[in-house]
């Protein structure tokens, strides 16, 4: 039973450093998933303490995961319409079958809202949509480190028991 778990914990931590990439797979929540999984592992400490930080971390990692590019959005420049755009064109972006649709969804949503809000300022609203973008990358370089970070922890757990399994 403690393969399994261990198997299984490792893959939802690899499908969380992917998923902080494709936004299909969850991110840190998954991952965290991997590390409550090796916690149930027989010769594993458990240490609630540190379950519960990092669950907090994994919450508030998915929480801004949805926040960042509509605030790289209004730090732009951008108006609500803006912010809109960037959530509709990421939900599209991710739905359309077009290649880096989740990358390119965002960016044409922001420029499609603030176009809406003022059809002759087409200037600002390309700012506007870099600030989606800049969000974006911003919180996907968070959801990897994150998810790095809980894979070391995971390394690091495994590794300080290995005598017990191997």
């Amino acid at each position: 039973m403690e393969y399994f778990l261990l198997i299984a914990g490792f893959i939802c931590v690899i499908c969380g450093i992917l998923g902080s990439f494709l936004p299909i797979l969850p991110d840190a929540p998954l991952s965290w998933i991997g590390l409550l999984l090796l916690y149930f592992c027989d010769g594993i400490e458990t240490e609630y303490w540190l379950l519960g930080i990092t669950l907090l971390i994994a919450i508030v990692a998915g929480i801004l995961d949805y926040v960042i590019p509509a605030k790289g959005t209004k730090r732009f420049g951008g108006s609500s319409y803006g912010i809109w755009g960037t959530n509709i064109g990421l939900v599209i972006g991710l739905i359309a079958p077009i290649p880096f649709g989740f990358i390119i969804g965002p960016f044409l949503g922001a420029f499609i809202g603030e176009m809406i809000y003022d059809s002759k300022d087409s200037k600002r609203a390309f700012k506007a949509a870099t600030g989606s973008f800049i969000g974006f990358l911003a919180s996907t370089f968070m959801k990897f480190v994150v998810c790095m970070a809980f894979f070391g922890l995971f390394i690091y757990k495994v590794w300080e028991f290995r005598s017990i399994w191997f």
